[in-house]
């Protein structure tokens, strides 16, 4: 991707969910700790327009100046799903990856209304390196189902071991291990140019189960 060629590290852009992340939230705790995370700052939390939110990420985005990777968590995840799909081919290069976690299935049957502009949940293989990152007892998704989304969109996925919907209220403070595969998202420092294989789409996806591989 002609964006990293420079070998810039990546700028992590924050996309939260429905409510925003607060204090305890591992997105604003990477924030404080992180000097590469930011968060792009979508408004109306609480009753989200989906294509506000598009146009928001977008901005963030081609403000970035450089390679990024987007890291989504709950609705959030949707609204980036979205934005690539509404761009297509036009999306822009300087994505190199991004990390979903946690996104709720917002075509399940009597989804929390505000959750229901962003259905159907995009179908799409996405034009970057992607990870999903899903929990096994997600109020907001089974894990069938987490599985299945992250086959549609070419990513791989990882499901973690009864951690809820992966928020603050799963007790994960700075949540190192989200951490170290965020930092597999951005090829180890120091950082260059990614590998020709990365180039193209995500491979498909293969579940890992931490809790019973090891």
């Amino acid at each position: 991707m002609a964006s990293s060629e420079s070998g810039l590290s990546p700028l992590c852009l924050m996309v939260p969910g429905l409510g925003n992340s607060g204090p305890g939230h591992w997105q604003t705790i990477w924030e404080s700790e992180r000097p590469d995370c930011v968060r792009v700052e979508l408004g109306m939390w609480d009753n989200p327009i989906r294509n506000i939110w598009i146009s928001r990420i977008d901005q963030a985005v081609a403000a970035a100046n450089g390679p990024v990777v987007l890291v989504g968590h709950s609705l959030g995840c949707h609204a980036i799903l979205w934005w690539a799909g509404l761009l297509g081919e036009d999306v822009s290069g300087n994505v190199v990856g991004a990390m979903l976690v946690a996104p709720p299935d917002v075509d399940r049957p009597g989804v929390d209304a505000r959750l229901a502009p962003f259905a159907p949940a995009p179908q799409s293989m996405l034009p970057f390196p992607t990870m999903t990152v899903a929990s096994s007892d997600d109020p907001w998704c089974d894990a069938d189902r987490a599985i299945e989304l992250a086959g549609a969109w070419g990513a791989q996925c990882v499901l973690l071991d009864h951690v809820g919907h992966i928020n603050a209220d799963s007790g994960l403070g700075a949540w190192r291990e989200g951490q170290d595969l965020l930092e597999g998202l951005l090829d180890a420092r120091p950082r260059v140019a990614p590998a020709p294989e990365l180039r193209g789409h995500a491979a498909a996806v293969a579940c890992h189960r931490p809790w019973i591989e090891g």
